[in-house]
Parts: C-alpha cells; sequence; structure tokens
C-alpha cells in the first residue's frame, strides 16, 4: 500500500511545538514577532499572507501586516524594510513575492538583515546553507524534509533527483538532501533523457512548476515522490507537478496536492521565525 504523505498532519505537529516554546518565552517577557509586507493586490499573495496571520495568531506570535499599495515606489519598500529591521519587536520579516513591475526583489532581500530574513533568501543564509552552517532553511524545502523525518524515510546512501533549480526550492532541496547524505541529480529544463534520470531516484522530488509534468513511466517502482508544485489542471481544479494518480500506484509513498508540502512551508516559516526570536535574545 502506498502512503500518502499528510502535510497537513505533520505540519500541525511542528506548529504546536512552536506554540508550546512560544508559551514559555511569553512567560519570560519575550514575543517572537513577524512581520509581513505584501505589494499590490495579487490574489494568491493575499491568500498567502492570510494563512500566515492565522499561523502566527495560533502559535502565539506577534504579527504585523503592512499592504502596499501597487504604485509603491522601491525608496519606499527599501525605507519600510529599514525601519523594520530597527524594529525590536519584529524578529522576522517576509516580503510577499512576486512584487509588482518595476520593484527589484533582489534589492529586497538584500536589503533585510540576515538575521530576520526568515525566508532564507538572503545572500548570506543562502551560502551558510551551501557550507552547512546555518541559522535559517528556506521554508519549502525544509517543510519537504521534516515530512520525510517525520514518515522515517531515510535519505542517506537514496539516489535523489529533484527536477527544478530555482533558488527558492530547486537548489536548496539538493543541498539538504546532500547534507544528509543522498547522492543528488538536480535536473531542470535542458536535461537531456530526463526520464532515464528521474527512473533511477528512490527519492524524486518535482518542483517545475508544470501540472502533471511527472507520469507513471518516469517513476521508478517503490520510489518515495514529493510534489512541490502549485499548478491549475485542464478544469482549473488545483493539482500539483506529478500527475497523482496514475503514480501513486508505483510509489512507497507520495505526497498529495493540495494537502501535502503546502501546509509545511508556513509551518517552517513559524520555525524560522521562532528561531530568530531565540538568536536575537541570545537564548
Amino acid at each position: 500500500m502506498t502512503i500518502i504523505i499528510d502535510g497537513k498532519k505533520v505540519s500541525a505537529q511542528v506548529k504546536e511545538q512552536v506554540r508550546i516554546e512560544t508559551e514559555e518565552l511569553v512567560k519570560k517577557g519575550i514575543r517572537p514577532g513577524l512581520a509581513v509586507i505584501i505589494v499590490g493586490d495579487d490574489p494568491a499573495s493575499r491568500v498567502y499572507v492570510n494563512n500566515k496571520k492565522k499561523a502566527c495568531e495560533k502559535v502565539g506570535f506577534l504579527s504585523k501586516e503592512f499592504a502596499l499599495p501597487a504604485t509603491t515606489t522601491q525608496e519606499e519598500l527599501l525605507s519600510l524594510v529599514k525601519e523594520l529591521n530597527e524594529d525590536k519587536e519584529i524578529n522576522g520579516i517576509l516580503c510577499q513575492l512576486p512584487l509588482p513591475k518595476g520593484l527589484d526583489e533582489k534589492a529586497v532581500i538584500e536589503a533585510i538583515s540576515p538575521l530576520k530574513d526568515v525566508d532564507a533568501f538572503h545572500a548570506s543564509n543562502v551560502g551558510k546553507i551551501m557550507i552547512g552552517d546555518y541559522d535559517f532553511l528556506p521554508c519549502t524545502p525544509a517543510g519537504v524534509m521534516e515530512m520525510l523525518h517525520s514518515y522515517n524515510i531515510p535519505v542517506e546512501g537514496k539516489e535523489c533527483v529533484v527536477i527544478g533549480r530555482s533558488n527558492i526550492v530547486g537548489k536548496p532541496m539538493a543541498m539538504l538532501l546532500l547534507h544528509e547524505n543522498g547522492t543528488v541529480t538536480i535536473t531542470h529544463s535542458r536535461t537531456k533523457n530526463l526520464k532515464e534520470v528521474t527512473k533511477r531516484a528512490d527519492i524524486l522530488v518535482a518542483a517545475i512548476g508544470k501540472p502533471k509534468f511527472v507520469t507513471a513511466d518516469m517513476v521508478k517502482e517503490g520510489a518515495v515522490v514529493i510534489d512541490v508544485g502549485m499548478d491549475r489542471d485542464e478544469n482549473g481544479k488545483l493539482c500539483g507537478d506529478v500527475d497523482f494518480e496514475n503514480v501513486k500506484e508505483k510509489c512507497s509513498a507520495i505526497t498529495p496536492v493540495p494537502g501535502g508540502v503546502g501546509p509545511m512551508t508556513i509551518a517552517v516559516l513559524m520555525k524560522n521565525t521562532l528561531k530568530a526570536c531565540k538568536i536575537q535574545n541570545n537564548l
């Protein structure tokens, strides 16, 4: 029987642990604080931001939202980031991406203090992940690792294939699998004979952003398949990068969409914010 990896269940466990630790900090007069900046009115971004606010309430964090109009200038945005860097109540700063056209995402990410960069996008945090000496991990890849640990799926010695090479998921995902002694291959749109490569995978992570891209003939019998995709199929229904119904027959374990990797991303964001709070308070 294929194990359906339940991201909702694992994320609830992570958030509960964060809530317990936050309760202890509050008794000492310390409350973790997360600031979320949203620029413009992208509907998907609004949903994500609302979910982050709800998660903050659930674990007992202070949560501040800064909703700026799409007409916001680069200078105004950087000025807000500077203020939040200096705000003692705020331990984590998150700028919801993508930003409206005309705003420089890279400059905004680099303006956030690495100690408050709970998305782990800042170049110095990315470098720390590379050498394996990090404070924060990018939320989605770290969420994948939490799920593998929760289901006692070992990485060591396994052939791991990541489809996708983005800075947010693909590259850091490969690093985290490597840190746990997996043998890792990163594939992408220019990879030749992709099917031959993916069929070698004991653990296959799909993060390419194409609906139902991974088909059953690309998957090895008994593989663990992690679907990071958030797509819409031809009927507008939410789906992942994996053709779930057909692929699940071949897997030993698989994540569904929705209810797989998605909930883990926010759970790890809460974990990162708690850690930022501890570091900033020398705990």
